[in-house]
């Protein structure tokens, strides 16, 4: 019998590596111990740390080392060369780091370091208790900063959803073409939040904040004090109000179970119509095609995705998913929608089994309005992401900020920069008093 073997690439980092064949700021990919471990020179310090990026297993020596820092060439998390710590998501679980030793030129790497453990403290002036409401991106990095900062407090997080925190953007990629790629970014577990002492508290809809009692009120007659509160409500599809907008066949995608629902349907659906010429709409005709369903897409503008990114790329855009199968309509918007198609307004009839509405989405500021904070096409927020009401900070789909950039006020709707605004606004929770200020990106 053959023992499968794992194959690693470059140079064996325990064997040594001379100095002078690695310059400041550059990375060699090697291996020591069985690991794939990467050898960062910063100045005359070199690192030792995990070779492959914790959010979606991208290749860290394809990154940047930036101060002491390492960034990922995808999605740019942000890792610590001296700990390995996650400093900026998407990633949300550090690297492993290796001892390295310097001796007459050369970089030896010896054991893989245990992970010290961040003290629980209870600052002075720290929160008692703080209540996160909403567990998608902003709610859960936010929770998981506040422990990784080594809070000691109580935290309850207040999801609305059935399901555990899980990996949003995925849904309309790999989830639903069905790909295999949710693999790569499993959902924490329930055991996770048990272990990290967050109360999860799940189908948990919280209905008032009454901000003068420091409390928050759940729709099943519970009620949770804090000292610090984030809401973090997220954004809801935009509903179209038309004939037929109703039926059984008629899809939108936001959450886990809208992502089964429509992969339920696309197992019998032949036929499928997408009403949005955006990243959802699009990312989702690029899903069923995968599961060789004919598609077709309607959108309002001349161009998919021209406001955007303009008429050149958003050409390429639609040629792209020409090239697989996919047909558009655009310039046009549905009429209506019937058991077995959907009638636009230029009189056009497209046969369809399955219909997906992506049209964009609203910020769910109903609570915000109802605690009384500062509202402006969003939750406004300042540089620190706290509210018009003390002990009150708001992240991710509902803030809308000052930036740094520009001078306007914005709001942002993307996981990654929902996520980095969780984690600083629980460092501010905690004092830290911490601007937010990182450049928003997008990928589809």
């Amino acid at each position: 019998m053959s023992e499968e073997k794992t194959t690693l690439d470059g140079p064996d980092l325990c064997q040594g590596v001379a100095l002078s064949t690695l310059a400041d700021g550059a990375m060699l990919l090697g291996h020591a111990h069985g690991d794939a471990v990467i050898l960062a020179r910063r100045g005359d310090e070199c690192f030792a740390i995990g070779a492959i990026c914790t959010h979606y297993g991208a290749p860290l020596a394809d990154g940047l080392v930036v101060e002491d820092t390492v960034r990922c060439p995808w999605h740019h998390a942000c890792f610590s060369l001296r700990s390995g710590e996650v400093l900026r998501a998407p990633a949300l679980t550090p690297i492993a780091c290796w001892r390295v030793e310097q001796r007459d030129g050369i970089a030896y790497v010896h054991e893989k370091l245990e992970r010290p453990g961040r003290a629980a403290r209870a600052a002075s002036g720290a929160p008692k208790s703080i209540v996160v409401i909403g567990s998608g991106g902003a709610g859960n990095a936010a929770a998981e900063m506040l422990r990784a900062q080594g809070y000691s407090g109580d935290i309850t997080m207040l999801s609305a959803d059935a399901s555990p925190p899980y990996d949003r953007p995925n849904l309309s990629k790999g989830t639903l073409a069905g790909t295999g790629a949710a693999a790569i970014m499993p959902p924490r577990s329930l055991a996770f939040y048990e272990q990290h002492h967050i109360d999860l508290k799940l189908n948990a809809r919280v209905v008032r904040i009454d901000a003068a009692a420091k409390a928050v009120e759940v729709g099943d007659g519970s009620r949770h004090r804090y000292d610090a509160l984030l809401l973090a409500t997220g954004a809801d599809p935009v509903r179209l109000e038309l004939p037929g907008a109703d039926l059984p066949h008629v899809h939108y995608l936001r959450t886990s179970a809208d992502c089964d629902a429509l992969i339920a349907a696309a197992g019998t659906a032949k036929r499928a119509v997408v009403i949005g010429a955006s990243f959802i709409g699009l990312e989702v005709a690029a899903s069923l095609r995968a599961r060789k369903l004919d598609v077709q897409v309607v959108g309002r503008e001349p161009v998919p995705m021209e406001k955007v990114l303009g008429a050149e790329v958003g050409g390429f855009i639609r040629r792209l998913h020409e090239g697989h199968g996919v047909k558009f309509h655009l310039g046009t918007s549905p009429a209506s929608i019937d058991a077995t198609g959907v009638t636009l307004h230029d009189g056009a009839r497209l046969d369809a089994d399955l219909v997906v509405i992506g049209v964009g989405v609203r910020p769910n500021v109903s609570l915000a309005q109802q605690a009384g904070l500062a509202i402006d096409r969003g939750v406004s927020v300042d540089e620190h992401l706290a509210t018009s009401v003390p002990d009150i900070f708001a992240a991710g789909d509902i803030a809308r900020w000052p930036d740094p950039l520009t001078g306007d006020r914005i709001r942002v709707e993307h996981w990654v920069v929902a996520e980095r605004q969780g984690q600083t606004a629980a460092r501010n929770m905690l004092g830290r008093r911490e601007r937010f200020d990182a450049v928003p990106f997008f990928w589809t």
